[in-house]
């Protein structure tokens, strides 16, 4: 009887195997699972193919995915290892990893044998596990040491070649399409900044290939095109991703001249990476955090306002530049204490508060809810609350100078209306004479206004051409010199001042306010000496009275406005709104010029000077600037017509002053008839090293 039996098939080798065999495809799936791997595992055939092999423990995934790429790149390697039954169970065991290749020499996959260890064996590769554990710690340990970027990336360098056993290694950084090399170690400096496409690194290939480990060899490819070949000897290249909050950050490259690279090697670099992302993730948010400190502060240190920031008890934690120089108080005198002014009642509601050196301040605070802390900003609102004082005291000033005006028209005009007929001639003529008089005076105190608006709106057009200062000068004290009989006014007038620049109408209503004030604030008389002389450049002119002077530091405040110094600001004894001088300094800084105040023994010292003329011919410069004979220049202005319209015109220079003043009658207003004449002046407006490689 013939005894034939069939030829032993592949399948019946697979099935009566005694050791499990697993087969993976390229994509890491299961695509062959014997009865010995379900007899070891628990998992059937239909529960694994097609799937991620699942006998793989979570903490050992690197060191499996090391073993394939080892294996895909060189030759078969046995590891002794843990794997996990379907039941939870952890056996160790002995896996022998080999390449399955196709009929041309392709690779498509591995094959996977597994069988028990021993006790001896568990034990040594045990101790061995826990050796490199140890020493994988150390170097995290290491790297984390810094949080600054620069020395967390130069220390895992470092930790490379240590940790891997290779000759040399690096990291690159991806920078959108391109790839850098920011730390190497054992490797030229030169290379340091290298920067190539994505496209064609390794780096590239790595991410493209969807893998966290790439293994690359002279005997698979060629390494002459790589940057990497400046290292004598080169035969191998591993490389891994390293990423920061689950995005590809960087890779690092191990690089082996001398030495050879196991799956060991591949592990340990698979998860140095790992650790290395973390490091460069907290070394990049402490960065970060840095540079938020740095602008906060920036910005904190560059704000105009006091920044103050308080913790839940209210002391003070941080105290930016402005905190200093508006309070006084330096850093170290503030740190842990209450801030030295009081806080807002309420959140987001400001308070005012006088420090003790007179500055004002408006305290604003509001809270941070997430750090209970309170944010309080304060700024010097000194200059604020002194125009706020100054314009109570101007409301004030205006309608106690408009009533007195106003009373007397309105006393004239009542009486005039209800005994007309029993009035003489002459009561009439007198009591509208008063009238007209005191309107006169409202008109002129609007006009003062209204002048005084223009400039601070610098709303002047001031004309500079050439005029006799002599002449004006002349004129204006005639018209004053009848106006008070307790004064003597005399004029000293030296060298040539005929050649003198500016506006004569603006020069006239400056000198008008000059000598009226040297009258008004002389209450016992004495002499107004006016002198004027030539001083290279420009003409002087002093206007000096024997009156009650200025008080010491006012010298410049009398030119703000709504200003009068010491017993000359007594409103009720000498009246005027503090306008003149700030109108003064003005039309006389509009020409070129300036006007100073100066204390004297006995009185004050008013100081004008302006521009005088080149040497050019008298004719040629009055044929530039269209200059008008002596006293009839004008000034560009807006006169008034019926129906209060305004309407272009030139106003000439007024030869009237106020109106005379008597001996035992008040001083004069703080007024002229030139202010009425200018009321209103618009103003002029006037390639590296190895660039061909790739890492």
């Amino acid at each position: 009887m013939s005894s034939e039996r069939a030829p032993l098939s592949a399948d019946a080798v697979l099935a009566s195997s005694a050791d499990a065999v697993v087969g993976i495809d390229s994509e890491r799936r299961v695509t062959v699972w014997n009865p010995a791997a379900e007899r070891m595992f628990g998992w059937r055939e239909d529960e694994v193919l097609g799937r991620e092999l699942p006998i793989v423990p979570a903490e050992l995934t690197a060191e499996h995915g090391a073993v394939l790429e080892q294996v895909r790149a060189g030759s078969p390697l046995a590891v002794f290892t843990r794997r996990v039954r379907k039941d939870s169970a952890v056996i160790d065991v002995r896996i022998n990893t080999s390449c399955a290749r196709d009929g041309d020499g392709g690779h498509i996959g591995w094959v996977q044998t597994l069988s028990p260890w021993n006790e001896v064996q568990v034990q040594s590769a045990a101790m061995e596990r826990a050796r490199l554990v140890r020493r994988l710690t150390d170097v995290v340990a290491d790297i984390n040491a810094d949080l600054s970027l620069k020395s967390v990336l130069d220390r895992i360098s470092g930790s490379l070649t240590e940790l891997t056993g290779a000759d040399a290694g690096g990291f690159v950084l991806l920078n959108e399409d391109r790839v850098e090399l920011v730390s190497l170690t054992d490797l030229s400096d030169d290379l340091h900044g290298y920067s190539a496409p994505l496209e064609t690194s390794l780096f590239g290939e790595l991410l493209r290939s969807g893998k966290s480990v790439l293994l690359a060899n002279d005997d698979t490819r060629t390494l002459d095109d790589l940057v990497w070949a400046d290292l004598p000897g080169l035969h191998t290249i591993a490389l891994c991703v390293s990423n920061v909050h689950g995005r590809p950050y960087g890779a690092l490259y191990a690089l082996y001249s001398q030495r050879r690279v196991g799956h060991v090697e591949l592990e340990l670099l698979e998860l140095l990476a790992a650790h290395a992302g973390v490091a460069i993730g907290n070394a990049m948010a402490y960065e970060e955090l840095n540079l938020q400190r740095v602008h906060e502060q920036a910005v904190s240190d560059s704000s105009a306002d006091g920044i103050a920031v308080l913790d839940f008890g209210g002391r003070i934690r941080k105290w930016n530049r402005s905190a200093v120089e508006l309070t006084g108080y330096p850093v170290e005198a503030v740190e842990g204490r209450h801030p030295p002014f009081p806080l807002p009642a309420s959140h987001g509601e400001p308070i005012k508060h006088q420090l003790k050196d007179g500055r004002w301040l408006e305290i604003l605070m509001a809270r941070i809810p997430r750090t209970h802390e309170w944010v309080v900003d304060f700024r010097d609102i000194t200059a604020q609350k002194a125009l706020e004082t100054e314009q109570e005291f101007f409301l004030a000033t205006t309608g106690h100078e408009l009533r007195t005006p106003i009373t007397v028209i309105q006393g004239y005009a009542t009486t005039l209306m209800r005994k007309w007929d029993r009035l003489s001639a002459q009561a009439q003529r007198e009591a509208v004479g008063t009238i007209a008089e005191r309107s006169a005076t409202l008109s002129a105190l609007v006009d003062r206004l209204r002048l005084g608006s223009d400039v601070a709106r610098g709303e002047l057009d001031v004309k500079r051409v050439r005029f006799d200062l002599r002449e004006l000068l002349r004129r204006s004290v005639t018209a004053f010199k009848p106006l008070s009989e307790r004064h003597d006014m005399t004029l000293e007038a030296e060298g040539e001042l005929a050649r003198t620049v500016g506006d004569p109408l603006a020069t006239g209503i400056i000198m008008d306010q000059l000598l009226d004030n040297a009258i008004k604030f002389s209450p016992e008389g004495g002499t107004v000496r006016v002198s004027a002389r030539a001083e290279g450049e420009h003409v002087t002119v002093l206007v000096d009275d024997e009156g009650l002077g200025v008080v010491p530091g006012d010298e410049d405040r009398i030119f703000d406005r709504f200003v009068q110094s010491g017993v000359r600001g007594d409103r009720r004894g000498f009246g005027g709104l503090g306008l003149g001088l700030y109108i003064v300094r003005q039309l006389a800084r509009e020409q070129g010029g300036e006007v100073t105040a100066h204390r004297r023994e006995r009185g004050t010292r008013m100081r004008l000077t302006l521009p005088r003329h080149g040497d050019e011919s008298p004719d040629a410069a009055e044929a530039a600037a269209g200059v008008r004979a002596p006293g009839h220049a004008s000034v560009r202005g807006r006169t008034r017509e019926r129906g209060g319209r305004s309407s272009p015109g030139e106003v000439p220079l007024p030869p009237v002053p106020p109106a005379r003043v008597s001996q035992g009658q008040p001083p004069p207003q703080e007024t002229s008839n030139s202010t009425k004449a200018a009321e209103a002046l618009p103003r002029q407006r006037s390639v590296p090293r190895g660039a061909g490689h790739r890492p």
